[in-house]
């Protein structure tokens, strides 16, 4: 029996993942949120732009370097329980930004947020592939994508409303105390579930890896996080340096690790799957449109003057289109099979063109038309919530169950890194494109170039998306063959 296709599996399952999808939606959904609050908080705390910063990349930074070593606690200790332990950290992290007398407790509660959320978020995808039987994997992923999904569309809404009622007097406040009665229920319902389960995993901490791990992270991501808004000074340069370098050293020292019989927090021999180095680089490429977000929000509120709320609101195709694009993935895996991941890398592809093609099309000044420009926003979100569910398939469905935890954690790293990647090399070609100008037709061209790099990067996805396709395709049809011979 192959260990892949357990003969029973976890009764509770549903209910479970229902649980751990929760460790899922937090994380985007505190980011998305706290950008709608940042003018609130500079008017309430008094910060400084640097500790306006820091609020977002504390949080961003720490939760990237600690996701692989919070997939792996899972393997090794249960990812019910690491994922409950993750939930606590992060409501007390809440309750400390949401009560912080001062910007750098805010900070501080924010790191704090990261690291929490990295040991709960892998828990959902490392889930699917250890307790789902292959039936039932792809409603799983397509849930955990919608997730995503849902993120985007009410995070920055649920913002401003809670800002804009300002409940009890909290103002700000409310955008971190609201994750509290969230945990509560999830904790009140889900512990009795857990005490059922009786699951575990077993190994040993591996603290050389661990510490390796989120130095080597740290090196990369925070110079590029930090690096741009900084005018890159020469720290971040030698830590991008010296990232490659340790790298090597936390490869080696896993590699020791494994040969002496020891549970490596990164398993060199497991990240030599066929096909699996190949669907990490698809997934480095596939949040290229993170900096998306932000350089669209400049050339809608610069150059074309719209309101913050109402720039927010002509993001909502594009959340639309990524819920329903996760939906759509089993129904789609049936009739296109290992080609759903190239085809919606492609929509979005397609989607960054036509809007390059459409804001280049509009005369100085003027908005792009209202429809074409819904549409073509609807048609990169559905086709980002198409690609990642058979994304995360194509990477954890390439280990054993044992190691769902580790693949998870460096799939999510994966995706943060690429996020980063996006805003500091993008956001640089935006900036240096734009130059010192501020009219709006530098802007609109500005963004226009970003626009087709993105196109690039994601194009360059769809392309190794299909020969993955194609090798899968190849291997089912001898599979046919030898059967029927």
């Amino acid at each position: 029996m192959s260990q892949n296709h357990p003969a029973l599996p976890e009764p509770r399952r549903w209910a479970m993942f229902a649980v751990l999808l929760v460790g899922a939606l937090l994380p985007p959904l505190d980011f998305f949120i706290v950008n709608v609050a940042l003018p609130s908080i500079q008017g309430d705390l008094g910060t400084s732009s640097s500790a306006e910063q820091m609020v977002i990349s504390a949080y961003a930074a720490l939760y990237a370097v600690t996701l692989t070593t919070g997939g792996r606690l899972g393997d090794l200790f249960g990812r019910s329980r690491v994922f409950f332990l993750g939930l606590i950290g992060f409501t007390a992290a809440s309750l400390l930004c949401g009560c912080a007398p001062s910007p750098w407790v805010l900070v501080a509660g924010r790191a704090l947020q990261g690291i929490s959320a990295a040991v709960m978020a892998p828990q959902a995808l490392a889930s699917v592939q250890a307790i789902f039987p292959e039936s039932e994997k792809p409603l799983a992923l397509s849930l955990y994508g919608a997730v995503f999904g849902l993120a985007s569309v009410i995070g920055q809404a649920l913002g401003g409303v809670l800002i804009a009622l300002d409940l009890f007097g909290m103002g700000w406040r409310a955008v971190f105390l609201v994750n509290l009665p969230v945990a509560l229920l999830v904790i009140l319902f889900g512990i009795p579930l857990l005490k059922r389960t009786g699951e575990r995993g077993s190994g040993k901490l591996d603290p050389g890896g661990m510490v390796l791990s989120m130095l080597t992270l740290a090196l990369l991501i925070v110079p590029l996080i930090e690096g741009r808004e900084a005018g890159w000074p020469w720290w971040s340069w030698l830590s991008l340096a010296a990232a490659p370098l340790l790298a090597r050293l936390f490869w080696r020292f896993e590699g020791r690790l494994a040969r002496a019989g020891g549970a490596p927090l990164v398993n060199p021999a497991v990240l030599r799957a066929p096909g699996l180095g190949r669907a990490l680089l698809i997934a480095l490429s596939f949040y290229s449109i993170g900096s998306f977000f932000l350089l669209f929000s400049i050339y809608l509120q610069k150059a074309l003057h719209v309101s913050a709320l109402d720039a927010g609101l002509v993001f909502l195709p594009f959340g639309a289109g990524f819920l329903l694009g996760p939906l759509s993935t089993p129904y789609c895996r049936r009739h296109l099979g290992e080609w759903v991941n190239p085809i919606g890398m492609g929509l979005e592809t397609a989607g960054f063109l036509g809007l390059a093609w459409l804001i280049a099309a509009t005369p100085e000044g003027m908005a792009p038309a209202t429809r074409p420009l819904a549409v073509l926003l609807f048609l990169i979100g559905f086709g980002q919530g198409l690609a990642l569910p058979t994304l995360m398939k194509m990477i954890t469905g390439r280990v054993a169950p044992a190691y769902s935890g580790m693949i998870a954690g460096i799939a999510s790293a994966t995706l943060q890194i690429s996020t980063a990647l996006s805003v500091a090399l993008i956001g640089g070609i935006f900036y240096t494109v734009l130059g010192g100008r501020d009219d709006p037709a530098a802007i609109a061209h500005a963004f226009i170039v970003a626009a087709l790099c993105i196109a690039f990067c994601l194009g360059a996805g769809v392309m190794l998306g299909m020969t993955l396709a194609r090798r899968a395709a190849t291997a089912a049809s001898t599979r046919g063959r030898v059967s029927g011979a």
